[in-house]
């Protein structure tokens, strides 16, 4: 009778435990510490993924981004009071010359090449007299202008040296909104100097910096002296040259702007090549994207594209037929939805070449051959 009683004792535990046990995996499974699962499936984004620190990027970098010292002298006429007679008769002759000033400035550039092509913004090495350019492994050397693009503000160098680090040139068209960047620069004359942040924007135009604008905007800290330094991403590819910073304060105010890697490769192999950059050009000088307000206050119906509004007298376009009042649709076979795309795809085509631009005039489609000029330096 005793062993019944253990017996039924025992059992009676075990099964009232499994019970409970039961009860609270199907009601409560987090008491347990166990995770929930949910029903909706995993994703897996791999941009999400980034290593927790980029020490690895900058020293692949870093090396090649140099610290650009440069002097410019000007000569500064003497005020026409200092010529009078009387006062040269008592002060002298020397206060009637005209001075030569000195001004010293500072900015950043990126080794391109083992051959010592470094790239840099046109403002920073605008009218220098002379150029130097200090590596980060302590190295100081004399620098030659190779090129300028002012419209991109965009200058090559060559340094006079040997066994340059080389920086790599990555594919910024393969940026997005909120990665992340990190910008190495001279900033404030600190010596070398590297921030981070992410893409704020890109394709950033009509900021009125340079003619051919379409920048990357990033929140990484770009100060005076980051200009022409390395817009690198985590793997440590060179995704934009460092040009402007909009601030109030002198600093940086976490709006930044950089060169995309595509245009400054396209810039740099044509100074390289030919010492300076070739343009295209059909001689239509201003254009306004056709909206549905404009197609109907003039009469467009539901044309689209970019309505001309003004050519050059006897320029390419001009001779070619296009009238003020046509609307252009494509450049070879490519949409032109603004300005800048119209004027992006004439620049890449070489002088002497012809382009395609298909147009509407009077409700009718028209197809236009084009000889391409090179553009001239002078316009605005």
């Amino acid at each position: 009778m005793r062993l019944y009683r253990t017996f039924t004792f025992v059992f009676t535990s075990i099964a009232t435990g499994l019970a409970a046990a039961f009860l609270v995996l199907v009601f409560k499974p987090d008491f347990l510490g166990e995770p929930q699962y949910s029903a909706s499936p995993v994703m897996t984004l791999a941009r999400q993924e980034g290593p927790v620190s980029y020490a690895d990027a900058v020293q692949k970098t870093a090396p090649a981004v140099v610290n650009i010292f440069t002097t410019t002298l000007t000569r500064r006429e003497a005020h026409p009071f200092f010529s009078d007679p009387l006062f040269r008769r008592f002060f002298g002759e020397e206060l009637s010359q005209p001075r030569v000033e000195k001004r010293n400035n500072l900015g950043s550039g990126v080794i391109v090449n083992k051959n010592g092509y470094i790239i840099t913004n046109h403002h920073v090495i605008e009218n220098a007299s002379e150029i130097r350019v200090v590596l980060r492994d302590g190295r100081s050397m004399a620098a030659r202008v190779v090129g300028t693009d002012p419209e991109t503000d965009l200058a090559v160098l060559q340094a006079s040296g040997e066994d340059f680090p080389v920086a790599q040139l990555g594919r910024s068209e393969d940026l997005q909104i909120g990665d992340v960047v990190l910008a190495i620069g001279n900033g404030f004359g600190l010596g070398q100097t590297v921030t981070m942040g992410i893409v704020s924007a890109l394709g950033r135009q009509s900021l009125g910096l340079t003619s051919y604008d379409n920048f990357i905007q990033t929140d990484a800290a770009i100060n005076p002296g980051n200009s022409g330094g390395a817009l690198i991403n985590p793997y440590g590819d060179v995704i934009g040259i460092n040009t402007a910073i909009y601030t109030k304060s002198g600093g940086s105010e976490g709006v930044g702007f950089a060169i995309p890697a595509q245009l400054v490769n396209k810039v740099f192999k044509q100074i390289r090549d030919k010492g300076r950059v070739v343009r295209g050009w059909i001689g239509v000088t201003t254009t306004q994207a056709v909206t549905p307000e404009l197609a109907q206050a003039l009469g467009l119906g539901d044309a689209k594209g970019l309505l001309i509004a003004q050519i050059l007298r006897n320029g390419p376009a001009d001779k070619a037929g296009i009238k003020p009042g046509d609307v252009i649709q494509k450049v070879n076979g490519i949409e032109a939805k603004t300005a800048r795309v119209m004027v992006d795809l004439v620049a890449d085509i070489q002088p002497g070449e012809d382009v395609k631009i298909e147009l509407t005039r009077d409700g009718n489609s028209q197809t236009v051959h084009v000889e391409v000029i090179e553009r001239p330096t002078n316009l605005d």
